[in-house]
């Protein structure tokens, strides 16, 4: 049993390096800002919680008992990533695009981040 379960956590550790390689590969490699924000957003949410689940894993394995740590930081990992990279994206979207260059708005008239109290123009 104990075997098995060292062989889990080392899956679990090597998928979160490989995430975490490809994340920072990603990072220096991709061509603009927002092809850049994917990469470190993604590779912090699997990497880090892959590298957490093993952490829970061997905690167990080692002193058999569960960590809630773990479990907290990584509903914590999950919760922030897709809020921080909505605001760089945001942020990238005021500085670098006007609401003339964006495309158009599905649902809605304009976009969120561009609204005026001016009547869209069409």
């Amino acid at each position: 049993m104990e075997l098995i379960l060292e062989i889990i956590i080392s899956v679990f550790l090597i998928i979160g390096g490989i995430f975490g390689l490809v994340g920072s590969f990603g990072m220096l490699k991709l061509n603009d800002a927002m092809s850049r924000l994917h990469a470190p957003t993604k590779a912090t949410t699997v990497g880090m919680g892959g590298v957490l689940i093993a952490s829970i894993l061997h905690a167990y394995l080692t002193e058999h008992h569960g960590s809630i740590h773990e479990i907290m930081i990584i509903i914590f990992l999950f919760i922030t990533a897709p809020i921080t990279a909505n605001f760089i994206a945001k942020v990238h979207m005021h500085r670098h695009e006007t609401p003339e260059t964006l495309p158009k708005a599905e649902g809605d008239q304009v976009w969120a981040t561009h609204y005026t109290d001016k009547a869209p123009t069409e």
